[in-house]
């Protein structure tokens, strides 16, 4: 019987657990997360707004109640945590699906400055996970920048310019929706160093900007029509020729009057400086670009600053190494033939990935699907020499031997009890818990150890 630990409970690790469960009909997977929560980015990274992507959460819900699937929560793996050569001591298969953990910078002066956050930094907030520390966003914010054009970037900016009424029935936590309602920010720039037939959000995505209620559209043509694609975009892919045709429509559009908040989608400005003022954040310095022949763009040596005491970087993620797997700093993921981890060149038996850690932070969440069906079909291919080395026991118990305290089903479901009573609690609906301690209480109630409170599914 092949026991297999996939570790990461996101999409690619679920997508991947689902698809060796289906594939065989003995195999066991433990899916292991260092959070004692699952479902990864979709309940860390959708935007509490996006309440149909949201609900995909069912559907992994279902392969976690698979009988042959088990989560363990709280299992941190590689620094600080169980060491790669350890799992693969416990389990005949180890696979991969951590992810890219960080963002790009952009590498210009000031982008330390107080002001100065990522995208991904922001969505943690909003989205309670536990490692945010940060809570001072929005402090004394009048102007905000969000660098980047891509659905990312369209999220955080339409999360900014939310009213409350909209955001409360959401699981946005609470000390977020607080600061949100008492939010100044008038004024939003999205800016991209491209041009709008190169964006990366979706037309779905773009046109939720003009359903915000109280909130006007800025499009300025004479930008649009720098990219060579704008006179006649017919030309373009589908999804771009409609982003097109969006920007097209509002820049024609009369301007509104009245509104509280204001959103400028900007084109061909790259950022050069993050200027000071008084010690923070006072503005972003911009270097207008031309597109060239190769589909990039160059400096033109014109520059524009905008007001800004907040700025958002959204222009990428990144893998970062982990430790006790190969790891390419180039292209920031794990060198692998169909899954397989290569060491060296050579497969390393046992060793797989999936998902963003196995092909770079590309595609959708449909997109894991068949990253992950390929590398569980390598794993199975490999299974009949995996299965053949015997391990020291039932992994869950190894792991409470050695003195962890996994999160199992049960104490999923007892937080998720938990952010239900809290957001009744405030006269809402579900609330997520804001912190680990939160977090690790109710997945433990008082008197009960977290072991004790598990359900096993096998």
């Amino acid at each position: 019987m092949l026991r297999v630990a996939v570790v990461g409970s996101g999409p690619s690790g679920v997508y991947t657990a689902q698809s060796l469960v289906q594939q065989d009909p003995e195999v066991l997977v433990d899916v292991l997360d260092r959070l004692p929560c699952p479902y990864g980015l979709v309940r860390y990274g959708v935007a509490p707004d996006h309440e149909k992507i949201k609900s995909l959460q069912n559907n992994l819900r279902a392969v976690l109640e698979h009988e042959r699937v088990r989560f363990l929560g709280g299992i941190r793996v590689g620094t600080g945590g169980m060491s790669a050569s350890r799992l693969r001591e416990l389990y005949h298969a180890v696979v991969y699906c951590v992810g890219a953990a960080t963002d790009r910078h952009l590498g210009v002066p000031g982008e330390e400055l107080p002001g100065s956050w990522s995208a991904t930094e922001f969505v943690s907030w909003y989205s309670a996970h536990p490692d945010t520390v940060a809570d001072g966003f929005l402090r004394n914010v009048r102007s905000a920048v969000v660098v980047g054009v891509g659905n990312v970037a369209v999220d955080v900016t339409r999360i900014l310019a939310r009213q409350t009424a909209e955001l409360s029935p959401t699981d946005m936590p609470q000390a977020a929706l607080t600061a949100l309602a008492a939010s100044e920010v008038a004024e939003i720039h999205m800016v991209g160093r491209r041009g709008p037939s190169q964006a990366r959000f979706t037309t779905k995505e773009l046109r939720e900007l003009a359903g915000l209620p109280d909130t006007e559209v800025v499009v300025d043509e004479a930008e649009l029509a720098l990219d060579p694609a704008y006179g006649d975009p017919s030309a373009l892919p589908a999804a771009q020729r409609r982003n097109v045709e969006v920007l097209r429509g509002w820049a024609a559009a009369a301007p509104a009057r009245g509104t509280r908040r204001r959103i400028r989608l900007r084109f061909f400005l790259r950022p050069v400086e993050l200027l000071a003022d008084k010690g923070r954040l006072g503005a972003v310095r911009f270097e207008r670009t031309a597109p060239d022949t190769h589909g990039g763009v160059t400096g033109t040596g014109r520059y524009e600053d905008i007001e800004a005491q907040l700025v958002l970087r959204s222009v990428g993620y990144r893998g970062v190494p982990l430790e006790g797997l190969p790891f390419d700093p180039e292209r920031g993921t794990v060198p692998h033939l169909a899954g397989r981890v290569l060491r060296e060149g050579v497969v390393a038996p046992g060793e797989y990935v999936a998902g963003w850690i196995k092909r770079g932070p590309t595609g959708v969440i449909g997109t894991n699907r068949p990253c992950a069906k390929e590398t569980a079909t390598s794993l199975l291919e490999d299974g009949p020499v995996l299965v053949r080395r015997e391990l020291p026991g039932d992994p869950l118990e190894l792991l409470r031997a050695a003195g962890a305290e996994p999160v199992e089903w049960a104490g999923w479901l007892a937080i998720e009890r938990a952010e239900a009573a809290l957001g009744a609690s405030l006269g809402r609906g579900v609330v997520k818990l804001p912190d680990w301690a939160a977090l690790w209480t109710a997945a433990s109630p008082p008197g009960i150890g977290v072991q004790d409170t598990q359900q096993q599914h096998r």
